[in-house]
């Protein structure tokens, strides 16, 4: 597995939602857009042409187009059904 100088962590409850940029294993900054990224990445000396490789950026919890937060699908419990 490489390692990414990268990572974008899972999207955050907030409004608007976001998500946590690490460079070279160091938070450093919050990212609310694709271009949150990349601009964080052009500060630290980086430039990325290919937001899928996964050499570049690793997506932690989605992709490049996840910027909400994922519900759980809810279980129905047995015996709970309505009639």
């Amino acid at each position: 597995m490489s390692h990414p100088r990268i990572m974008v962590l899972g999207v955050q409850p907030g409004t608007p939602p976001f998500r946590i940029v690490e460079i070279d294993g160091q938070v450093v900054g919050e990212a609310r857009t694709v271009t949150d990224v990349l601009h964080a990445a052009a500060a630290f000396g980086i430039t990325v042409h290919d937001l899928d490789d996964p050499d570049v950026v690793r997506w932690v919890g989605g992709d490049k187009f996840t910027w909400t937060v994922r519900r759980a699908p809810r279980v129905r419990r047995e015996g709970s059904r309505r009639h």
